[in-house]
């Protein structure tokens, strides 16, 4: 994750120019972390990257790694790709194992960027934090659709902000639809409260 690291150090400064996006609330935990986030903008993950302090392995569509150039630099930055839609069990295996390594995994459960309104929220990442016991961190973008607008190119001047609510502790068990849809509700409730 040495070119996470690099590419941190000089993105983030930018980010935090352009639209002040800093972390405000809780500070991540050490350890195994299911890092939750809502998805309004095609700069949540750049934004996410550059508030919070710990390096972040997410899971991203598998489509980016379509590019051999993007696909090589999404590896060495420790992305997961996932094939949605499917209930890809690869990928929520090497989530699991990026984990069992004591790193952060970072999923939006929306999925994708489609612009405003009610999206549904998967439950991959409650079943992995019910699978492997690691905590889930809440964490809200705030202002990121004004700054890029879904179906936009050119980005605009917005005040973001990044709010990490206290982590939810998960009891580890075997995930079903049930436990999994119960959390993902309770991490919903707990995201969109984050102010």
């Amino acid at each position: 994750m040495t070119l996470y690291r690099a590419l941190r150090t000089v993105v983030a400064p930018a980010l935090r120019a352009a639209w002040g996006a800093r972390a405000v609330g809780a500070r991540l935990p050490q350890g195994p972390i299911v890092v939750v986030s809502n998805h309004d903008s095609l700069l949540d993950p750049f934004l996410l990257g550059a508030a919070l302090e710990r390096p972040l392995r997410f899971v991203a569509k598998e489509e980016l790694w379509a590019s051999r150039v993007v696909g090589a630099v999404l590896d060495r930055l420790g992305g997961i790709p996932v094939r949605r839609g499917r209930g890809d069990l690869g990928a929520m295996a090497a989530a699991a194992l990026a984990l069992a390594d004591g790193d952060a995994v970072a999923i939006f459960p929306q999925g994708t960027v489609l612009g405003s309104g009610a999206r549904p929220w998967l439950r991959g990442a409650a079943r992995l934090a019910i699978g492997t016991g690691a905590p889930i961190v809440p964490v809200r973008i705030l202002g990121a659709e004004r700054a890029l607008r879904p179906g936009t190119r050119l980005p605009r001047r917005a005040r973001v902000r990044v709010v990490v609510g206290e982590p939810i502790r998960v009891e580890p068990a075997k995930p079903t639809i049930a436990s999994a849809r119960d959390l993902t509700a309770t991490v919903r409730a707990t995201i969109e409260s984050l102010a």
